[in-house]
Formats: structure tokens, C-alpha cells, sequence
């Protein structure tokens, strides 16, 4: 086939951060499916299409037909059901039940999913084994790693599992970082006078500066609290939370990142349309996965699917 014009599904859509890492790449996403409404009204107004709504409800059979499905799946406790194994027991309750049923319905080429880097810890490992044996039963060759999005380009320390999988025995590598000079650093990515809606209130500024590991860290910065008050400065961003509290990141311990920051730290293009609240986009940025993380591997999954169909052996990296 050609790996130049290839179709995908895009499930747990979210904001569309998988899509944009993988249209760089030349393809077409014949199907979309996120269950949030605020979400769906962001992907509907930077795509053009609403995605479908609960993937739990939609029969597989009546997805089209594609080539790659990518995923970045919520991760329930799987629930096993006494000591019996088999399908039904093993993934009842999970959303992973989901891409199962449509990767042995469709059969698609390849697969992309996307997760915490605690989902290999799950159940003492438990949970992520029952993944990889699922899939592998399907006829995939699985391969996971856990990427740091640090490492390419956005300054955020953002830890996910990428788990690709493929038909055929493709000799896929996961993607290298990039070199230093090809990172973005946060005087990149801050706006240059930023409204002053986003400063906190001198009692908040105060309260952390006091608690400020290194009170002469250089600017700028971004400090995040941990659970036990400590606020430590990094010159970068800890990972977004989409269910942290508003001052979660604080920059140079005086303002909340903007709209536009936010984006930019999970690297979306400033072309990116904002059309929900402040609150909204930070729970969907706390969502989302990092857009030049996911288009690396998009490069490296297509290049290794393109030597593979012109039968060389080589694969130069």
C-alpha cells in the first residue's frame, strides 16, 4: 500500500493532540470519537468535524475502514473476575476493551496508544501485561516506551507510555531526543506581556515565595507545589494536570500560564483555536498528549511501514 496517503481513527480524541502529530505525515482521519462535549466543541472548531461521541456505544463494524488507529485511552483499574482468564474477565469495565474489539473487527495495519508512565506500575505491572498479552493475541508485534516530552522540544517534563503495535514484522525503532539546540525553552514559548488577569494575588505571591526552595533561581521560571508544600522553581514546566488547582504552575511565581502558554507547552501551533473558558482549555491541555512527542514516533512508525512494503532490509538509523 502507500504509506504516503494512509487513513487512521483518532479515539479518545480529545483536543486533537494524537491528530496533529500524525497529519504532519501526510494522511487522512476517516473517523473521530471523544466523549467530552467541551472537548468535541475545541476539535470540531481546529478540524472542521465533530467527533463521535462514546466509543462504547459504537459498533465497529460501522467505523470505515483504516489503516492505523491511535488512541491516547483512559486507564481504568482493569477488574478481574475471580481467577478465571479470558476476554470478557480480563478487560471488563476498561476502555481498552474498546480498542480491542475494533483492532479484531477493522485488522488494521498498525496502532499507536497512549498513556501514563504509570500504567506499567498498575496492579504490580499487572494491568499493563494483560494490555501487551491482549494485543499480541491479536497478531501484533507490540514494542512500548515510556517518552519524556522534554526531550523533544517543549520545555514541560511529561512522562507517557507509547505503545505501538504492527501486523507485520516491521522493524521499528522508537525516536531519538533532540538535540539540545532544537528545544524550545520557556522565554520561546511566554508571551511578552501577558494581561494581567493571569497575576495572582500578593498574599499567594508571598506565600510562595516563602516556601520558594531557591529564592535566587534565575527567571524565567516555573515553580510547581508538591503535596507537601514545597514549591521548587525548574525551567520548565511539570507535567499539566488536568485536575490540578489553578496555581498547580505558577511563572516566576507571579501569574497562571495563559491560554496561548498552555497550548504551546503540549507543542499545538498558535493557529490552534481557542474557543472554550480558560478552566476548560486547562483541563484539556491537562489531558492532551504533546504534539512533537507523538510526531516523532508518527515519522519513525511510517518509516519503518515504508521500508517494510519496499521489502529493504536495511533500515538505516
Amino acid at each position: 500500500m502507500d504509506w504516503n496517503s494512509f487513513s487512521f481513527i483518532d479515539l479518545f480524541a480529545g483536543i486533537g493532540g494524537i491528530r496533529h502529530g500524525y497529519e504532519a505525515e501526510g494522511p487522512t482521519c476517516v473517523f473521530s470519537s471523544e466523549i467530552d462535549e467541551r472537548a468535541r466543541d475545541a476539535y470540531e472548531a481546529n478540524f472542521g468535524e465533530r467527533p463521535h461521541g462514546d466509543i462504547t456505544k459504537i459498533d465497529a463494524g460501522a467505523i470505515p475502514d483504516f489503516d492505523i488507529l491511535l488512541a491516547g485511552f483512559p486507564c481504568q483499574a482493569f477488574s478481574i473476575i475471580g481467577k478465571r482468564e479470558g476476554f470478557a474477565n480480563e478487560t471488563c469495565g476498561t476502555l481498552f476493551f474498546d480498542i480491542e474489539r475494533i483492532l479484531k473487527e477493522k485488522r488494521p495495519k498498525a496502532f499507536m496508544l497512549e498513556n501514563v508512565r504509570n500504567l506499567t506500575a498498575h496492579d504490580g505491572g499487572g494491568t499493563f501485561s494483560t494490555i501487551q498479552k491482549h494485543l499480541s493475541a491479536l497478531g501484533y508485534t507490540v514494542g512500548a516506551k515510556i517518552l519524556n516530552a522534554l526531550d523533544f522540544g517543549v520545555p514541560q517534563k511529561r512522562e507517557r507510555i507509547i505503545i505501538v503495535g504492527f501486523l507485520d514484522p516491521v522493524n521499528f525503532r522508537f525516536p531519538d531526543p533532540l538535540p539540545e539546540r532544537k528545544r524550545l525553552s520557556l522565554n520561546d514559548i511566554l508571551e511578552k506581556d501577558p494581561p494581567r488577569k493571569y497575576f495572582v494575588r500578593p498574599a499567594i505571591r508571598e506565600a510562595r515565595l516563602r516556601r520558594l526552595k531557591n529564592p535566587d533561581y534565575p527567571r524565567p521560571y516555573i515553580s510547581h507545589e508538591n503535596i507537601g508544600g514545597s514549591v521548587t522553581p525548574h525551567p520548565y514546566s511539570s507535567a499539566l494536570r488536568a485536575g490540578a488547582s489553578a496555581n498547580y504552575i505558577l511563572i516566576n511565581d507571579e501569574r497562571r500560564p495563559t491560554e496561548r502558554e498552555l497550548l504551546r507547552l503540549q507543542g499545538f501551533p498558535d493557529t490552534f483555536k481557542i474557543v472554550v473558558p480558560y478552566s476548560q482549555l486547562r483541563k484539556q491541555c491537562g489531558n492532551s498528549v504533546t504534539v512533537p512527542v507523538i510526531r516523532a514516533v508518527a515519522g519513525n512508525m511510517l518509516e519503518a511501514l515504508r521500508k517494510f512494503e519496499a521489502n529493504d532490509s536495511r533500515f538505516p538509523y
